[in-house]
């Protein structure tokens, strides 16, 4: 097959442009099926962290962001189902609902803890079985261990889909971290800086999510050390934001 010059010229600088793009730039974009896990498990640890750090202002105003946040998101969802639509209403139901519960733990009822990781679930479940492109739930995973966290810190045990354990929402995080681990390390750091601190940022946070030691019903870390809620929620939080920016 015989190509013109100009023809051939362009056809060389394209294979070369994309020879040049670095794997984050070539990766699959956010979808707005993930954007809506993303801050479904986000406004849930808002809701953790203002509970759990006695009803401070700004946790407040956290939470508030971010149910608007979540609501964005699912209006930028091209026909979210109606069993979508549901499950948001219900899981918004119950972040107001753990808000106006008293600041002591004994005002919450026994079993709210339970229905909050419920409706968590069944909104991802739903979020997860809207049409999308790409397969990487790298943010989603990450703010789901980021609730997993945080639900150990200042409630309890996170309650898994245990029914679904070929999905990251039955998985805690002795599966969680090495694939989030994974799917980081095969990004060209040396081609792209902002690898690097993607990197860095989640070496911290493996650390204290492998410690998490949800295996175990004493609420102790493996390391013996004490949780830190509010650093991995504030690392877990940069890293999505950082990634999904890149996307």
């Amino acid at each position: 097959m015989r190509f013109n010059p100009l023809f051939r010229k362009l056809l060389i600088w394209t294979f070369g442009l994309l020879a040049g793009l670095s794997p984050v730039v070539l990766a699959e974009a956010v979808t707005p099926q993930e954007r809506v896990q993303v801050h479904a498990s986000r406004a849930t640890s808002s809701l953790l962290l203002l509970r759990g750090e006695g009803f401070q202002k700004s946790h407040q105003a956290r939470l508030d962001a971010d149910i608007q946040a979540l609501a964005a998101a699912m209006q930028s969802l091209p026909q979210p189902s109606a069993e979508l639509r549901a499950s948001h209403l219900q899981l918004v139901t119950q972040l107001r609902l753990g808000v106006s519960f008293g600041p002591n733990e004994e005002d919450v009822p026994w079993g709210y803890p339970q229905d909050l990781s419920k409706s968590l679930r069944d909104f991802l479940h739903a979020a997860r079985h809207q049409p999308q492109e790409g397969d990487s739930e790298l943010s989603a995973k990450v703010e789901y261990l980021a609730v997993q966290y945080l639900s150990r810190s200042y409630v309890g045990s996170f309650e898994i889909a245990r029914e679904q354990p070929d999905t990251y929402l039955g998985q805690d995080e002795r599966l969680l971290v090495p694939a989030v681990d994974q799917e980081l390390a095969a990004l060209d750091q040396a081609a792209t800086p902002d690898v690097g601190k993607l990197k860095v940022r989640w070496e911290y946070l493996k650390a204290a999510l492998s410690d998490m030691n949800s295996k175990s019903n004493t609420l102790e870390s493996v390391s013996g050390r004490p949780f830190a809620p509010i650093t991995v929620d504030r690392h877990s939080r940069a890293l999505t934001t950082q990634w999904m920016a890149a996307h």
